[in-house]
C-alpha cells in the first residue's frame, strides 16, 4: 500500500461519515502521487497527514428568536485548515445542507485554491445549517448577531478572514461585521465582502463569476478560440452564475439558460441579465417568475433538466456534485467543448473522469476555475491593511492577471509530471507543492 493509499484509507476510518469530505480528500490525494513519490521526505514528516487533519475545528450553537418570538437553535462551524502560507480565508455558508462533513471538504479544497492564487493567504470554512431563504431582514440580523457572538473569539484580521458564500452574501456579511465590530471595538478587515461604504472592494461582487470567465478565455485563446458566438449554459443564479454570465455575454457568447433550487430557465434568445438581476438582486423571487416576464422563455421545473440542453459551454455556479455521471455524459454526447467549474467542487468525481475521457472537452476545476473570489478577497485585505481605494478597473485588472497566472501554472505542472491537459492534476499539485515548501520549513506544527 502506498502512503496516499494509507493516508486514504485513514481518512475513511476516521471520518466514515463524512461522505463529502472523503470525496474531496480522494480527488486531491489521488492526483498528488507524482509529487509524492519525488518527496520522500514528506512522509517521513507526515505532511499529507497533516495535510488533511484541521489545525482546527469550531462547532458552536447559534440561539436566536424570530419574528413571533419563538427560540431556534442552529449549529455553527468554523474550520481552520492550514495557515502555512497565510491568515486561514474562505466562506461562511448558511445553507440547511451544511454539516460538519461538507466544511471540512470546502475548507480542504480552500487551501489549494488559495495557495494556487499566489496571495499570502491559508485555507478555511465555516457556516451553519441556518436557512435564510424566507427570513425577515430583522431574523436574518438576529441569527448573524448570534453567530458572531460566538465567532469572534476565534478570528481576526491577521488570523482568520472569513467572506460569504451560498446564502451570505452584502446583507449578512454586514450584520455580521457590525456585530464583530461592536464587540472588540475595532474596525479592521476581519471580513471580505463588505459594502463600498465601510471598507469593501470594488469588483468583489463580481469576482467569482468574472474570475471564471477570464480563466475560460485564456483556455480559448491559447486554442484559436473564443467565447464569440459559443452557446453557453451557467446553472445557479447567485453573485457566482451572475457575473460569470454578465461576463460571458460582454465577450460575445449567447447564454440560453439558469437555474435556481426549484428549476431552469430556458431562453433561445439569449439571458436577458436584467431581469435576472431584478428578480435575484432586487426582490429576492424565483427564477421561474422570468417566463413570465420575457417572451419565448421556457421555465422547467427541476435542475437537473438544464445539462440536457446543447451547449458549447458549460459553467457549472450552483453548488456541490450538480453534475453527475448521467449528466456528464449528456453534455459530452451533445458536443460541450469547455467545462469550467464556478462552484466548489460541482462535478462528481464519475463526472470529472466523464470530461477528462472525452476527446475535445477542457475542463476546469473549481479551485482553479472560481479561485477569483478568494483572490478579490485578498486584494480587499490588502486594501484594508494599508488603508487604500483601488478603482474597478484596478482590480478587474489584477483579477484577470491572478486568472492567467492560476491557468498557466496548474498547465506548467501538469507538463511537469507528464500529465499535459489534465487541469485536475495540474491545479492540485501546484497548489501543493507550494503549501508543502511553507510546511516543510516551519517544522512540525
Amino acid at each position: 500500500m502506498t502512503y496516499v493509499e494509507r493516508v486514504l484509507d485513514d481518512i475513511k476510518q476516521r471520518n466514515p461519515n463524512e461522505k463529502e469530505f472523503i470525496q474531496a480528500a480522494t480527488e486531491i490525494l489521488t492526483t498528488l502521487e507524482p509529487v509524492i513519490n519525488a518527496h520522500p521526505e514528506y512522509e517521513q514528516a507526515a505532511l499529507l497527514e497533516r495535510f488533511v487533519e484541521p489545525e482546527r475545528a469550531v462547532l458552536f450553537r447559534v440561539p436566536w428568536v424570530d419574528d413571533n418570538g419563538k427560540v431556534h437553535i442552529n449549529k455553527g462551524y468554523r474550520v481552520q485548515f492550514n495557515s502555512a502560507i497565510g491568515p486561514y480565508k474562505g466562506g461562511l455558508r448558511f445553507h440547511p445542507s451544511v454539516n460538519l462533513s461538507v466544511i471540512k471538504f470546502l475548507g480542504l479544497e480552500q487551501i489549494l485554491k488559495n495557495s494556487l492564487t499566489g496571495l499570502p493567504i491559508g485555507g478555511g470554512k465555516g457556516g451553519s445549517d441556518f436557512d435564510p431563504k424566507g427570513k425577515s431582514d430583522r431574523e436574518i440580523m438576529a441569527f448573524c448577531q448570534s453567530f458572531m457572538t460566538e465567532l469572534y473569539r476565534h478570528i481576526g484580521a491577521d488570523t482568520d478572514v472569513p467572506a460569504g458564500d451560498i446564502g451570505v452574501g452584502a446583507r449578512e456579511v454586514g450584520y455580521l461585521f457590525g456585530q464583530y465590530k461592536r464587540l472588540r471595538n475595532e474596525h479592521v478587515g476581519v471580513l471580505t465582502g463588505r459594502g463600498l461604504s465601510y471598507g469593501g472592494s470594488l469588483i468583489r461582487k463580481e469576482a467569482t463569476g468574472y474570475g471564471l470567465v477570464y480563466m475560460t478565455q485564456e483556455a480559448m485563446r491559447l486554442r484559436g478560440d473564443s467565447f464569440q458566438d459559443k452557446i453557453t449554459v451557467v446553472s445557479g443564479s447567485g453573485n457566482v452564475a451572475i457575473y460569470a454570465c454578465e461576463k460571458a455575454q460582454q465577450l460575445g457568447a449567447k447564454v440560453v439558460a439558469m437555474y435556481d433550487s426549484n428549476g431552469y430557465i430556458y431562453d433561445p434568445n439569449g439571458i436577458r441579465l436584467d431581469v435576472i438581476k431584478q428578480l435575484k438582486e432586487v426582490e429576492r423571487g424565483r427564477i421561474k417568475d422570468y417566463a413570465t416576464r420575457v417572451i419565448g422563455a421556457e421555465y422547467h421545473e427541476g435542475c437537473k433538466g438544464i445539462w440536457t440542453i446543447p451547449c458549447d459551454v458549460a459553467l457549472p455556479c450552483a453548488t456541490q456534485n450538480e453534475i453527475d455521471s448521467e449528466s456528464a455524459a449528456v453534455l459530452v454526447a451533445n458536443g460541450v467543448q469547455y467545462v469550467a467549474e464556478g462552484a466548489n467542487m460541482p462535478s462528481t468525481l464519475e463526472a470529472i473522469a466523464t470530461f477528462q475521457q472525452a476527446k475535445n472537452v477542457v475542463f476546469l476545476p473549481a479551485k482553479a476555475a472560481n479561485a477569483g473570489g478568494v483572490a478579490t478577497s485578498a486584494l480587499e485585505m490588502s486594501q484594508s491593511s494599508g488603508r487604500l481605494y483601488w478603482s474597478s478597473e484596478e482590480v478587474d485588472a489584477k483579477l484577470k492577471t491572478i486568472m492567467i497566472n492560476i491557468y498557466h501554472n496548474m498547465d506548467n505542472a501538469a507538463k511537469k509530471y507528464g500529465f499535459e491537459g489534465n487541469y485536475v492534476m495540474g491545479a492540485n499539485i501546484a497548489g501543493f507543492e507550494k503549501l508543502a515548501e511553507a510546511m516543510m520549513a516551519q517544522g512540525i506544527v
